[in-house]
């Protein structure tokens, strides 16, 4: 187990992935199509999505000068009015195995991406520009909570390391950093997913991946 006080780094990001996939892999077939949490869309396209967060936060970092005001140019598109845009798609005759198998292949990809990053490095994010370890801290909570809203879609159970979620905390949400509580729910609180007993349910959220922000 990592310090709480350590960097977030693609190794974090590695074993994010790998503990989603453990989590989701025994889901019914059946079951990928109902809706994911609080979400408009389905576990299948939400896990899609993560996919998507993972490949495009990797291809940043592809470039020896990354964009830091714009996105990729990239095609995006939805299968359905409502879905999310993405650049991944998954072919659906591969079944949620190979769901699964993409969003591990995503996840090394970016691991592989953060671990030859300079540190100073800065690319472009709608939340703020950021470098490597802002960049795999938003890929631990786009993992942390997306696999939380498809397993509640899928009635299963995820309780993610306490002090990985510590540490993405302090590095996304210093803004929230006095709040007292379990790291996980005050992670799932500052990302609109609950409430707290002492805060209601936020219905705006977004995190701080340009370092010194606020």
């Amino acid at each position: 187990m990592r310090s709480a006080e350590a960097a977030v780094d693609g190794e974090d990001v590695r074993r994010v992935v790998a503990l989603a996939i453990d989590a989701l892999r025994d889901a019914d077939a059946d079951a990928w199509e109902a809706k994911a949490g609080t979400l408009e869309w389905t576990c299948w396209e939400t896990l899609e999505h993560l996919a998507d967060d993972l490949f495009t936060y990797a291809a940043r970092f592809g470039l020896a000068k990354p964009p830091t005001s714009a996105l990729l140019p990239f095609r995006t598109s939805s299968d359905r009015n409502g879905g999310p845009a993405n650049v991944i798609f998954v072919d659906r005759a591969g079944g949620a195995e190979g769901l699964l198998t993409v969003v591990e292949a995503c996840g090394g990809l970016l691991t592989s991406v953060l671990r030859t990053a300079p540190s100073d490095t800065v690319a472009y994010h709608v939340f703020g520009p950021s470098d490597p370890e802002g960049f795999a801290a938003m890929a631990v909570v786009e993992v942390l909570v997306h696999t939380h809203d498809i397993t509640q879609g899928l009635n299963l159970e995820w309780s993610p390391p306490g002090e990985l979620c510590e540490r993405v905390l302090k590095r996304l949400f210093p803004h929230h950093a006095a709040v007292d509580g379990d790291a996980w729910e005050i992670l799932l609180w500052a990302t609109g997913r609950t409430a707290l007993s002492d805060r209601p349910r936020l219905t705006e959220w977004r995190w701080y991946g340009t370092r010194g922000a606020s």
